[in-house]
């Protein structure tokens, strides 16, 4: 299909000004960086999705789909095909017996959002992740988290979406949590909901965490500058943002690009960086630690776009 038709497709199934063409990606991640996608839509409802993916399928159209973009390093060429942006916010609150709370939450809900939220409601167990800059889907997919606590601690299940269309539904255990990954990040699967268990708290109480991970990310985390969090992996044996400050690299810069005088983990957009610079950085930090120290370092963040 020629972009024409591909947008004569996309008005059958979506309005068209939720329809845009060759919009920059950049708009919609948080590191502030990324070239045009030829289609960017939203959507709003799993019907639209399903159709979406139908005729990404029938016609090899590529798909990718974002969410917060606050892990993602979007390439300067952009990215092919239709990029979906997924708008499913809705949050539900189910009391159980005793102290315990299940919480259903769709894939687009920022997790400060969700945590407002369970602020308001008295519910504890997710201060530590309230921080995060992203949506629960993304969030899943990474299984990120903060100050010791990840999200596989308190998800139950994950329903999503295979891409031939068809609904699963994945237990704790069948989500194959690790270490910043999960079975979602390893095959190709749609998150649309999560379960979390959580339990009643104390507003107060529940308060002062949230207050306090929020100043200990202000001093300790260069979030005045765009970045996607945390650029590398912590190793097995060696915390890298330690490496990488006693390899001396705090503060080197290529280009628009700079490891963090702050934090060393975090490469941040300091002056209108492209996506080379980021990456050029990211090997000249791989090479100088290995140099050093012997030591191999792994992205965090998640690399996508045309080369």
């Amino acid at each position: 299909m020629n972009n024409k038709q591909i947008l004569e497709s996309l008005t059958n199934i979506i309005p068209q000004e939720r329809i845009k063409q060759n919009e920059l990606m950049k708009n919609y991640t948080s590191f502030k960086i990324g070239g045009p996608a030829e289609f960017f839509i939203k959507i709003n409802t799993l019907e639209e999705l399903k159709k979406i993916i139908k005729l990404c399928k029938n016609n090899k159209i590529q798909l990718t789909l974002i969410g917060n973009g606050s892990n993602l390093l979007i390439l300067d060429k952009g990215i092919k095909g239709i990029v979906i942006k997924l708008e499913l916010k809705e949050i539900q609150i189910n009391k159980t017996e005793g102290k315990k709370v299940e919480i259903k939450v769709e894939n687009g809900v920022p997790l400060g959002l969700l945590a407002q939220k369970l602020l308001k409601e008295e519910i504890t167990g997710f201060e530590e992740l309230s921080g995060i800059p992203g949506t629960i889907g993304g969030a899943i997919v990474m299984n990120a988290g903060a100050h010791q606590k990840e999200m596989k601690d308190i998800v139950t299940n994950v329903t999503a979406l295979d891409y031939e269309g068809n609904l699963h539904i994945f237990s704790n255990k069948e989500s194959e949590f690790e270490y910043r990954k999960s079975k979602f990040s390893k095959e190709k699967f749609i998150i649309l909901q999560a379960n979390l268990l959580l339990e009643k708290g104390n507003q107060k109480q529940i308060k002062e965490k949230m207050d306090e991970y929020a100043q200990y990310r202000k001093e300790k985390q260069p979030i005045e500058y765009p970045s996607a969090g945390s650029t590398f992996k912590r190793g097995e044996d060696f915390i890298t943002a330690k490496l990488i400050d006693e390899a001396g690299l705090k503060g080197y810069t290529i280009g628009g690009a700079q490891i963090s005088e702050k934090h060393a983990g975090f490469i941040i957009n300091k002056e209108n960086a492209s996506s080379q610079d980021v990456l050029e950085l990211v090997e000249y930090v791989k090479d100088k630690v290995y140099q050093k120290f012997q030591k191999e370092i792994k992205l965090e963040i998640k690399v996508i776009g045309e080369k």
